[in-house]
């Protein structure tokens, strides 16, 4: 504990953000999804992982990290659309158990196509050229890329928010969370804003996966961690809270980076600790509603 000085825990706590970052845009996409379609996507983590073998193998392809983070998000969000249209949507009002886990055996479907595509090793991964190094941020150097990292998620949750506040189709989508019986009379196809939805939250997914491919091993089995710490997040947060979802996203990467300066052992652990607690406290999380899952 002697060695650990005030500026390093500054910048611990910026690598805590960066972390927190990809956690928020990963619980965004489930909230997002359960918050209108009442869906407890469990291949959420499985689409972070195809997302970041895809941003691998389109930056390959290409040559373009810029052009790859672009197309991912796009070919993440495709898969979405048909796994709603084609899977999902067939078991709409027969309880949440049966999308629930048909998205469960949907992510071991994944796993084991890109372990079939990309072997069981998985794809190396690197910083791109332009990312590479780190910035003085007045506490200290940190890497670029993560700083990029806290950029890019900053842009994408201004992005949504402005969708799901500003425009008409979020509009109807926030309608259509709170009653869609309402929407139908309207004369909206609420089955089109939910396969909308399902689509926008799987990119998010998939985009999360590809910015954060240059700073963890890219491997089938990479989803499975980060799908339990999403959940905690989205639990944290208050379940198909967007704000939430920001909020204990952050809070969870800060929690997880500090305590594996002080204590490693416990890093995992803490997180849990820390939902434990929210719950014990305010058992809808920070901005949930109660009764929700009723």
């Amino acid at each position: 504990m002697a060695d650990i000085t005030p500026q390093l825990l500054a910048v611990q706590l910026v690598t805590g953000i960066a972390l927190g970052a990809v956690y928020a845009l990963l619980a965004m996409g489930l909230s997002l999804i359960f918050g209108m379609l009442t869906v407890v996507n469990f291949a959420h983590g499985a689409f972070f992982m195809v997302g970041a073998f895809l941003g691998v193998y389109f930056l390959g392809l290409t040559g373009s990290f810029w052009f790859s983070l672009a197309l991912v998000p796009l070919a993440t969000g495709a898969i979405g659309l048909l796994t709603e249209r084609v899977l999902v949507r067939p078991l709409y009002g027969r309880g949440i158990d049966y999308p629930l886990l048909l998205t469960f055996g949907l992510s071991y479907v994944l796993v084991d196509a890109m372990r079939f595509v990309f072997g069981i090793e998985g794809l190396p991964s690197s910083t791109p050229v332009q990312l590479r190094g780190a910035t003085n941020i007045g506490i200290g150097m940190f890497p670029t890329y993560r700083l990029f990292l806290i950029a890019a998620a900053a842009v994408v949750i201004g992005a949504l928010w402005l969708f799901i506040e500003k425009t008409r189709y979020g509009l109807i989508i926030r309608a259509g969370a709170r009653d869609p019986e309402i929407v139908r009379v309207l004369g909206i196809d609420v089955a089109r804003v939910w396969l909308l939805v399902f689509g926008l939250g799987t990119a998010i997914a998939g985009l999360a996966g590809a910015l954060a491919a240059p700073t963890r091993a890219v491997n089938p089995e990479m989803g499975i961690t980060v799908l339990a710490e999403s959940f905690v997040v989205t639990v944290v947060g208050g379940m198909g809270s967007l704000p939430g979802a920001v909020v204990a996203g952050l809070l969870v990467g800060v929690v997880f980076s500090l305590t594996s300066l002080i204590a490693p052992d416990l890093a995992e652990l803490s997180v849990f600790v820390l939902m434990a607690v929210v719950l014990l406290v305010r058992p809808q999380g920070f901005f949930g509603k109660a009764g929700l899952m009723g």
